[in-house]
């Protein structure tokens, strides 16, 4: 059975540098629209459009009466197009680059079906007036589309062979309990968030609710956070100059202990300063940074050979239509 896929793959095999370039485009798109959604909450425009998923009850646009608010929010609205555009062509040039890579498709649909997943968790993010724990979950389902999206960039540069490890299991298994303290530490931030200065609309509004637990003592769990990922991250530097890791391994344990303990200096300035919308918004930013850094680490602890062509699985009429 052909389809409009297999059809286009008949006419246009991108090259590996292509699918490279457009599994990066989508991860570059999945960090953009991490940054632009903390932009609409800094700005007080979480309620700029009032419903959803058109602006206004009468109109898919924003009106002049909405004002700048409803010019951001609108705006954020439409970048979730353009992120779908980015991995749209992820998904083509995986889909059409020969050798057919099965797993990076996956991949690539896996993005596109959190993009919409998020954009439905947006709307009842306004629907429900700004809900906290909404806003958290948004935030969070923005991570895991970082996580699948970066994932996919880094199987662009590897081959179809079966992983194998560079260096002992527990060790491969200890940067996995980092990547779990630093994913702990990015969903504590939202719960900070969540109690804190910057509820997504006017401060005089006081109809968006906020999480009922003392600010301080959510800035104190988010900072524990922080402490145990920077002991960590060192803990590992000298492990994996003991094993003799891999020189990406160590490098990229590096560039997380130099992202930590900037979001480190970030974070305190933020809190000893009442939180202004651009170091808020900075840190935002730096804690995508660091769950990309985080990622990356298990992914430098093996690696994965070219698979022969004889050895790739025939493609039936069922695996065409994919």
């Amino acid at each position: 059975m052909r389809t409009p896929f297999s059809l286009l793959a008949e006419r246009w095999q991108p090259s590996a540098a292509m699918v490279r370039r457009a599994a990066f485009a989508a991860l570059v798109m999945s960090v953009v629209i991490v940054v632009t959604g903390g932009a609409v909450r800094l700005t007080a425009s979480g309620l700029g459009c009032t419903t959803w998923p058109r602006c206004t009850g009468d109109s898919l646009t924003p009106t002049p009466e909405m004002g700048f608010h409803g010019v951001v929010e609108f705006t954020n609205r439409m970048l979730t197009y353009v992120l779908s555009a980015a991995v749209g062509w992820a998904i083509l040039a995986a889909r059409c680059h020969r050798p057919w890579r099965h797993s990076m498709t996956r991949l690539g649909w896996a993005q596109f079906w959190l993009v919409m997943s998020n954009a439905v968790l947006g709307g009842i993010t306004v629907l429900t007036g700004l809900n906290p724990y909404t806003v958290a979950g948004h935030m969070i389902a923005a991570m895991a589309l970082v996580w699948v999206a970066l994932l996919m960039w880094e199987r662009s540069k590897e081959g179809d062979g079966a992983p194998e490890l560079a260096v002992a299991r527990p060790i491969h298994q200890l940067s996995y309990v980092l990547v779990t303290v630093v994913g702990l530490l990015v969903a504590a931030g939202t719960l900070v968030t969540g109690a804190g200065h910057h509820p997504g609309t006017p401060q005089d509004n006081k109809i968006v609710p906020r999480i009922p637990i003392d600010y301080d003592r959510l800035a104190q769990f988010h900072a524990d956070f922080a402490f145990v990922s920077v002991g960590l991250t060192i803990a590992l530097i000298f492990v994996f100059a003991a094993v003799k890791a891999p020189q990406a391994a160590k490098a990229r344990t590096k560039e997380l202990l130099a992202v930590l303990l900037l979001q480190g200096v970030l974070g305190f300035i933020q809190y000893f300063t009442d939180a202004p919308e651009l170091m808020v918004g900075l840190h935002m930013l730096g804690a995508t940074l660091t769950w990309i850094a985080a990622l990356r680490i298990p992914l430098a602890l093996r690696t994965r050979e070219e698979v022969a062509l004889e050895q790739l699985p025939t493609q039936t009429p069922q695996t065409a239509a994919v």
